[in-house]
């Protein structure tokens, strides 16, 4: 276990399951808008190895014309509330070139789904526009003409100028903008004795409604974490759900704490220092040695 790494998000506490490392990957899709001079880096659009076939990667069926606008074709109906402005969009997708099929990018051998926030002008036009009344479980296919796309600025090896692309896109969750002074400000579970608690508890705050969430799954969720002994919140990402595997790797108090959570649901989750970051704590982070973490999790989505 990584039990030195700051608190610096959940999702550096399961960094096993997506490599560790911090540097920007290949992993962000090719979505992201040019810059002013035209000179953006996108991470994968060259010939790169191409890794063993991935039976959950759909297959792209080319426009029978180059599009001239944006033409949104619905694959599989998904069900839930519609993407709107300020939602965060949680998809998998392959990219390709609309005119020959090269594929330039695709998350699903990252095995890593992308976050998309409407409305805020992180991805290409055609993807803002495109995934608007996106809902769970939908399979769209974006056809989008270049002028919705890059333009005339030509993207790596593979996008030139003035390219129109089409994805496939599978969408894994529709998640409504938090505000983030919802957040709970206390934990609202009795604070540890003094000498803490002898193993990982938790309390269901909220029952959910939804599916369960199960080992081998990712859980999209929100929370803030208190330290034990006296309630003080020492981490939230109340306003920025973040993904987790939900597997071995994760800190055992987590994995433990969160089995059999229903989508919906809110628990709080006691967890000793055996079962977090040792006995020496994180100083750094906020948690003193030999002290309780209570952990207030809301689970959005699984996948």
């Amino acid at each position: 276990m990584r039990r030195t790494l700051l608190f610096a998000t959940i999702a550096a506490l399961s960094l096993a399951a997506c490599g560790g490392s911090d540097s920007k990957s290949d992993g962000e899709p090719d979505t992201t808008e040019a810059d002013a001079e035209g000179d953006a880096e996108i991470p994968s659009t060259a010939a790169t190895p191409v890794p063993a076939e991935n039976p959950d990667k759909p297959e792209v069926e080319l426009p029978e014309e180059l599009p001239t606008e944006l033409d949104r074709t619905v694959i599989v109906a998904g069900t839930g509330n519609a993407a709107a402005d300020g939602d965060t969009v949680i998809v998998d997708y392959v990219g390709v070139r609309s005119s020959d099929g090269v594929e330039f990018d695709n998350s699903y051998d990252r095995g890593e789904p992308f976050p998309v926030v409407l409305g805020s002008g992180s991805v290409i036009q055609g993807w803002e526009e495109g995934l608007v009344g996106a809902q769970t479980g939908e399979q769209v296919q974006l056809d989008i003409p270049s002028d919705l796309a890059y333009g005339e600025a030509p993207r790596g090896e593979v996008i030139g100028e003035n390219e129109s692309l089409t994805f496939v896109i599978d969408v894994r969750a529709v998640v409504a903008s938090v505000d983030p002074e919802d957040a709970p400000t206390e934990p609202g579970v009795p604070l540890s004795t003094a000498e803490g608690v002898s193993a990982t508890e938790y309390v269901d705050l909220v029952v959910g409604d939804g599916p369960e969430l199960k080992q081998g799954d990712t859980a999209l969720i929100l929370y803030v974490n208190f330290r034990g002994d006296n309630g003080v919140a020492i981490e939230s990402n109340w306003s920025d759900p973040v993904q987790i595997p939900f597997e071995e790797g994760l800190l055992p108090g987590l994995l433990e704490g969160m089995d059999g959570m229903k989508v919906g649901g809110r628990r709080a989750i006691i967890i000793p220092p055996e079962d977090g970051f040792g006995p020496d704590g994180n100083p750094q982070g906020g948690l003193p040695a030999d002290t309780d973490m209570i952990f207030v999790i809301e689970l959005v989505a699984t996948y």
